[in-house]
């Protein structure tokens, strides 16, 4: 009979000592889902923080690219506008002083071919100067042929020496002419006699006097030989 209890007091014991084991289990595990659970937890709070802060900052990269973007378009735009602006005032610049140009040339022509007195000059200079080149064209036929004398060669350069002489005198004397007040005025010389045609209603003594001084001096004319007209 004591045998059995003392056998039934060490059931007892070993049942109490396999619940207590069970409930020590128990607890135990549950404790280590819960901290697993928020180690999971503070982990996916962390990647989401990661998450965001990265989506933060691809964002504002994106926006100082645009905003980079956006200064050089401006940049590019207002360069060009520039460029345009001061394209048009050069050819706005180009395109007036095109017009004054023509308006001056304009402006000459009308005056010349308005003058019929000036046309007479100009025809005639060119039909003297014409002259006198075929004068020497002639010559220097005679130098350049081989059948001509040495006397005839002799002759044609002494010729052509002395049509250039005249020539050259002539043009000085126009020019002398010129600064006394008589713009058109031609010469010619036809041997000792010297005829010059002034372009004027009249003319002075005084101014007579200078026109027949200039020719006797650079013509080597004789005063009686110089004949001045007026037209």
């Amino acid at each position: 009979m004591k045998l059995f209890k003392k056998n039934q007091i060490i059931v007892y014991v070993i049942v109490l000592m396999l619940m207590t084991a069970g409930y020590l289990n128990y607890t135990t595990n549950t404790e280590k889902e819960a901290s697993i659970e928020t180690s999971m937890q503070m982990e996916a709070s962390d990647d989401m923080q990661l998450a965001d802060i990265g989506d933060a900052t691809l964002v504002n990269s994106n926006e100082v690219i645009s905003e980079e973007k956006a200064e050089e378009k401006s940049d590019a735009t207002n360069t060009m506008t520039e460029t345009n602006n001061n394209t048009s005032t050069n050819t706005a610049a180009t395109s007036e002083e095109n017009t004054t140009k023509d308006e001056i040339t304009k402006e000459d022509t009308k005056e010349t071919n308005s003058n019929p007195s000036n046309d007479y000059f100009v025809k005639s200079k060119l039909e003297r100067d014409t002259m006198y080149s075929q004068m020497i064209e002639n010559y220097e036929k005679v130098l350049n042929s081989s059948n001509s004398p040495e006397t005839g060669k002799q002759l044609a350069t002494q010729e052509i020496q002395k049509i250039n002489d005249t020539k050259n005198s002539i043009m000085i004397c126009e020019n002398l002419i010129r600064t006394k007040g008589f713009e058109n005025n031609i010469v010619f010389v036809n041997g000792n006699s010297i005829s010059v045609i002034i372009e004027a209603q009249e003319m002075k003594q005084e101014e007579v006097a200078q026109v027949q001084n200039i020719l006797a001096r650079e013509l080597k004319a004789e005063i009686e030989n110089i004949h001045i007209s007026t037209k």
